[in-house]
């Protein structure tokens, strides 16, 4: 609190990331669902090459390169495209853009009960109301839900976070069949790695009413470059590009939209890391049903998971906090007797594995 601070300032909840430790000890990190293996080599190739003279100069502000290679792997246009500085600030964009400001409106946001816990901060934020649709005992979406509302938007992460449950692509259909006059955000933030990949992109040329919300932070191991995406109709991207310029009209500078345009035209280094991943998520799994967790079928680069009696959520994420292994433990409704935890190499995911069975074993 302060004096100096504005009404806003003073009551918002501000989003609270996850821990980054700034020590050099060594930690099993696998609270923030960073991917454990190595961006591609034509990103390490393009900072080698990259000219220490372009920094003098304001970078490209539509990010063309960025958005010519995201429409090739699409199938779209470029006017299709939107590129920002991580998918956090797509996703901002989208609500100033999109979302009706309470006074203006009687109509709420549409948001799963459980889900990114960013987007109740853009909404008080940009003062619009949020509805939060309750999930399923098994903790899924029920498409219907979002088909039934007056609403003023709809926002949903697919696969949902922290859950990492999947919607099909024709729920989401479903669902933008029943919104014609509202703006549907799919935050596909996880989708690279659901088992049998598939993008609601494909249905952007269909419906004008689709926003879809990608990031380079997991799929392509690029977290601490900040560049994520949004394909959509050009009459919803003119009106983020109109938002984006009038506030900061240069979000990606020079280097990261080479690094990330280079990481998106390599398919073939992203489909093996995807699979990579996809296979240590199976055994891991596996590994955590064996121990008595109840684990949804995860669609996403982390599982969620809630641990068997002997031992509470709060408790275990303490326990191996002190063995050096950082997971990450929501104290809310609902999500407080679950851990999530991100999908790390296979000797990381072995490591946890045997702290929490020498855990239960003491509880």
């Amino acid at each position: 609190m302060s004096k100096f601070w504005n009404k806003k300032t003073n009551e918002i909840e501000a989003y609270v990331a996850g821990e980054q430790p700034k020590t050099d000890c060594k930690l099993v990190k696998l609270n923030t669902n960073e991917n454990p293996y190595s961006p591609s080599k034509e990103c390490e190739k393009v900072l080698k090459e990259f000219d220490i003279q372009e920094l003098r100069l304001y970078p490209d502000t539509d990010s063309t390169i960025v958005r010519d290679a995201v429409a090739k792997i699409t199938g779209l246009e470029r006017g299709n495209v939107f590129v920002g500085n991580g998918s956090d600030e797509v996703l901002a964009i989208c609500w100033q853009a999109f979302f009706e400001k309470k006074y203006n409106t009687n109509l709420g946001v549409l948001v799963p009960e459980v889900s990114y816990s960013f987007y109740p901060v853009y909404a008080q934020n940009y003062d619009t109301r949020l509805i939060k649709i309750p999930l399923g005992e098994d903790l899924s979406i029920d498409p219907d839900d979002f088909c039934v509302r007056e609403n003023c938007g709809v926002a949903i992460a697919n696969p949902n976070a922290p859950t990492s449950i999947a919607m099909p692509i024709a729920d989401i259909e479903r669902i933008l069949q029943a919104n014609p006059d509202s703006v549907v955000i799919i935050d596909e933030a996880y989708a690279a790695f659901k088992t049998k990949y598939e993008s609601a992109a494909e249905l952007v040329n269909k419906y004008p009413n689709l926003v879809v919300v990608q990031t380079l932070s997991k799929s392509y191991g690029l977290a601490g470059l900040r560049v994520g995406y949004a394909v959509a109709s050009k009459e919803l991207i003119e009106g983020m590009i109109k938002i984006r310029d009038s506030f900061n009209s240069y979000p990606v500078d020079r280097i990261a939209q080479k690094v990330a345009a280079a990481a998106i035209l390599d398919v073939e280094n992203y489909e093996i890391n995807r699979l990579a991943l996809i296979g240590t998520r199976t055994n891991a799994m596996a590994e955590f049903r064996k121990m008595g967790f109840f684990v949804p079928e995860s669609s996403a680069n982390f599982i969620f998971v809630k641990p068997p009696v002997e031992i509470t959520a709060e408790s275990l994420y303490n326990k191996l906090r002190q063995k050096g292994i950082l997971v990450r433990y929501f104290n809310k409704p609902i999500v407080k007797e679950f851990l999530r935890i991100s999908i790390g190499t296979d000797e990381e995911m072995s490591i946890i594995v045997e702290a929490i069975k020498e855990e239960l074993k003491n509880a």
